[in-house]
């Protein structure tokens, strides 16, 4: 197989970056605010270019990764060690992060996997930052891997910019979603969403890097003009009734605003429907309402056919008060474009807030609800899961969050009691997936194992019976505790917002991120402790 990436000196890449700091001439279109409630990949690419406009304890370990990047020209890679369950072939010792996942479930020996991908960053000569790997023998190795290329937006190429999700539909279809934004001017730039197909030969055989050739078909499906931005988009592909397969993304729309107090004026929640050729789309549609402060929409494409929405208001923000989050569902028909009433999940009083952080973590969390549809006796239940704090010291401090779930069998009109799935100290980054034939699977990271510090971090797996929602099993799956500050690039800034959890016919494939592998950086010093994304297979067990 062909694992080249398309790398550019960093020589060229410094001067790539002063020029467009110096052709910006002075601060985004957005507050500081802003930036801690949106997409962090779009804040670190934004810092690393600008290092004068990152927060005060970052400003010298961003100048410094720009000054290293130029220290590595000429260099190639070092050997990769074999670490178990590394899910690619970084030789550079860069971060990987904010992990999704799927599989084909005709054939899942196909798996494929999407990271915040930092060598795209540094090394890849468009600047492509969110990443793909792919493996064709069950997820236990890397066939090959790349970078999501640029989409057309408003007649010029925008390359892909973080917040990967990777589906596949019944066909083994494979898609991925990404924003797509100017990494050096991302604020006062034409930005989008891009959706992109292909298919497991094409991504086995093509050349990697930002090849475009790896995904022939992509189109930016949502298009924003400053000073709207587009962020954290979701997707999800499937069956719905007569409409046939098609893919349905939901995304925030947000109003940036540098002077309103939260760096903003609005956001909303928007969908938009795609046939599965990604030929024809639909106009934004809005899901949230009259919310004025929302993030973090969530798709699931049920086996009903029926399209299921949700997302979380944000309330106290805006005013500078303290946060609630309140998270709500909409459902649309099979194979239509029209949604029904929307229903609130949960009012969480004590979510992670934006701006907040894990009493013994110093990485950004905020609490981010995931959704899922499991057919019991025939009908649809929607199950919705997130983590909240048990107690918030100054309103910014989370201790002991747990992971919460709860579930509906009349389309959201009545939820069950909240019932807590982790068991002690601190839970986060939960994520959910049905097998479709009566079991759940529910990870996310914990620090249960730590119990003294609260602060190397685990993952966790938990089966549930969807009929009784009755925990089945319960599963350590990392190798061992991570120390989420041991990566020479990040330290202990930023480890994604979220990881994925796909499940299929008793067997659940976890992607994650931990800092495991020890390499040269760049090529440079002594090998060290960095991030990387890995991939657990695991069987389901219990009934």
């Amino acid at each position: 197989m062909k694992r080249r990436m398309l790398y550019i000196s960093a020589s060229l890449l410094i001067a790539f970056v002063a020029h467009n700091v110096e052709a910006q001439g002075g601060r985004p279109a957005v507050g500081d605010k802003a930036l801690t409630h949106m997409s962090q990949s779009v804040a670190i690419r934004y810092w690393l270019a600008h290092p004068e406009q990152a927060p005060v304890h970052l400003q010298q370990r961003f100048r410094q990764a720009r000054q290293t990047a130029a220290q590595a020209r000429g260099r190639s890679g070092t050997s990769r060690p074999h670490v178990a369950g590394l899910f690619n072939l970084d030789t550079f010792g860069l971060p990987q992060n904010e992990e999704s996942v799927t599989a084909c479930r005709p054939s899942t020996s196909v798996v494929l996997g999407g990271t915040n991908d930092f060598r795209g960053l540094f090394l890849d000569p468009e600047g492509n930052f969110t990443g793909w790997h792919l493996s064709t023998d069950d997820g236990a190795n890397v066939a090959n891997e790349g970078f999501l290329p640029s989409v057309e937006i408003a007649g010029k190429p925008v390359p892909s910019g973080g917040d990967p999700v990777v589906a596949a539909d019944g066909r083994c279809r494979l898609f991925a979603g990404s924003l797509n934004d100017d990494p050096f001017d991302p604020f006062t730039q034409p930005n989008g969403v891009g959706v992109y197909k292909s298919d497991p030969a094409t991504l086995a055989s093509c050349p990697g890097g930002s090849d475009p050739s790896c995904w022939p078909t992509r189109r930016a499906v949502a298009v924003a003009e400053p000073p709207h931005f587009l962020d954290k988009e979701w997707l999800d592909v499937g069956k719905s009734g007569p409409a046939g397969v098609v893919v349905w993304v939901v995304y925030t729309n947000f109003v940036l605003d540098p002077s309103a107090p939260a760096g903003f004026t609005s956001a909303s929640i928007n969908a938009v429907r795609c046939d599965a050729d990604l030929v024809s789309c639909t106009s934004p549609i809005l899901i949230s309402d009259n919310d004025q402060d929302v993030q973090f929409g969530d798709v699931t494409i049920g086996q009903d056919g029926r399209t299921y929405i949700t997302w979380s208001e944000i309330q106290g923000e805006l005013e500078g008060t303290a946060q609630t989050f309140i998270h709500k569902l909409r459902i649309a028909p099979a194979g239509s474009l029209t949604f029904g009433p929307t229903r609130v999940v949960a009012t969480e009083e004590l979510p992670l807030p934006f701006g907040g952080f894990l009493h013994a973590n110093d990485f950004r969390t905020a609490t981010y609800p995931k959704n899922e549809v499991a057919l019991v006796g025939g009908r649809p239940r929607v199950f919705v899961v997130w983590d909240a704090c048990q107690a918030r010291p100054l309103d910014t401090i989370c201790e002991e969050p747990q992971i919460k779930l709860t579930y509906s069998d009349d389309d959201g009109g009545t939820w069950t009691e909240q019932k807590i799935l982790s068991v002690g100290n601190d839970n986060y980054f939960p994520t959910i997936s049905s097998d479709s034939a009566g079991r759940l699977a529910v990870a996310w990271y914990t620090n249960s194992f730590d119990p003294n510090f609260h602060n190397r971090q685990d993952v966790e797996l938990v089966t549930l019976n969807a009929s009784t929602a009755a925990v089945t099993k319960r599963m350590r799956i990392s190798l061992f505790p991570n120390e989420t500050e041991a990566d020479p690039v990040l330290g202990g800034f930023f480890i994604g917002d979220y990881i994925e959890v796909f499940a299929d016919q008793g067997t659940a494939y976890v992607h994650y991120n931990a800092n495991y592998r020890q390499i040269e950086l760049l090529g440079l010093g002594f090998p060290v402790n960095q991030q990387d994304n890995f991939m657990v297979k695991t069987r389901l067990v219990g009934e």
